[in-house]
């Protein structure tokens, strides 16, 4: 695990400059990933394609933070931990309702991963190429985990 936080954290370095948010960051984002059974490297991914991981984030359309939550469509979430959408901004939560909302999506489309990252991005039936960029995302962070232990 430690190996794991350390190369990842050189790899998001150009990121979140700081080493101590950084290593705070991908911890969240191992825990809240495992935690709803997702492949870690995927919500690396979708961070990376949706906030290029800034906090502070904020679509055209009003999605949020990290993860891009959009806070109407799930406002049942945001209530359950009793807060408000201000809490969006906040990583932890932004990262466990992020990893809430895919898990629930990857279960509607019966296990089809890029079917659950179309619903997440709001794309399903279009052809905008959003779940490919997430999984090409994806491969670059097992390649750079591969060119480590290759390189070790």
């Amino acid at each position: 695990a430690q190996r794991w936080l350390q190369n990842m954290s050189a790899r998001l370095a150009r990121f979140v400059p700081n080493e101590t948010e950084r290593r705070r960051l991908l911890t969240y984002i191992q825990y809240e990933s495992t935690r709803a059974g997702l492949d870690t490297q995927v919500v690396l991914g979708l961070i990376e394609v949706e906030s290029a991981f800034r906090q502070y984030a904020i679509s055209n359309v009003g999605a949020r933070g990290l993860m891009q939550v959009f806070p109407i469509w799930h406002q049942d979430k945001i209530r359950l931990d009793g807060g408000s959408n201000e809490l969006l901004w906040n990583p932890e939560f932004n990262i466990k309702i992020g990893t809430q909302i895919l898990r629930e999506y990857l279960n509607r489309s019966r296990g089809n991963l890029r079917e659950a990252l179309a619903r997440y991005n709001g794309s399903l039936g279009a052809n905008n190429g959003y779940p490919e960029k997430v999984l090409r995302t994806k491969e670059q962070y097992r390649q750079y985990l591969r060119n480590i232990k290759t390189n070790a």
